[in-house]
């Protein structure tokens, strides 16, 4: 973690006793519980992502979304590759 900020969370006495037990069949300490929230986190924010783009998305032909998605992938490979394959 580059920069840190202290959060303060409340849970549920059943989610907190889950993850304890988590961590104690896993062999993980409170120094990783930081980490551990981080990246449960990360991948909730990018599973809603995923799932509001598909819902944005539900009524566009698949064939035009996914010629729309090469193109945006050569214009960023054009970009940071400066012409390379």
């Amino acid at each position: 973690m580059s920069e840190t900020v202290r959060w303060s969370l409340l849970v549920s006495k059943e989610t907190d006793l889950a993850l304890r037990a988590y961590f104690a069949q896993q062999g993980l300490g409170p120094e990783d519980f930081s980490q551990f929230i981080e990246d449960a986190v990360q991948w909730r924010v990018l599973d809603r992502t995923v799932a509001e783009t598909k819902a944005q998305n539900a009524g566009e032909d698949p064939a035009e979304i996914e010629t729309a998605l090469e193109e945006a992938v050569r214009a960023v490979r054009a970009e940071r590759f400066r012409g390379e394959p």
